[in-house]
């Protein structure tokens, strides 16, 4: 398993990659992926997070495999999850 330090959040390498460098508005954005407005801004601003149905829409808009996307976000969410401590779970004795 590999480990990341402190990965991005998808909406952070979406805002960085793409708003940033092609200059797209967020409006034209949500149009073209088929979304409101309001929840790719709360995507791009780390509120959300990548859903199966988002992360395939974000692989048909830009290219590339939803399994990247998936990836990403539960790297993230792995790694803030882990910042947080581990819960005390007890270990399933099993019938010998």
């Amino acid at each position: 398993m590999r480990h990341m330090f402190n990965p991005p959040h998808p909406g952070e390498v979406l805002k960085d990659g793409i708003f940033e460098g092609e200059g797209i508005s967020v409006t034209a954005a949500a149009r073209q992926l088929g979304i409101s407005r309001v929840q790719l801004s709360r995507l791009l601003n780390g509120r959300a997070g990548v859903s199966a149905d988002m992360a395939i829409r974000l692989a048909m808009w830009l290219g590339g495999s939803p399994e990247s996307w998936l990836r990403m976000q539960t790297d993230y969410d792995l790694w803030q999850n882990q910042q947080r401590g581990r819960p005390r779970v007890k270990r399933l004795k099993r019938a010998a």
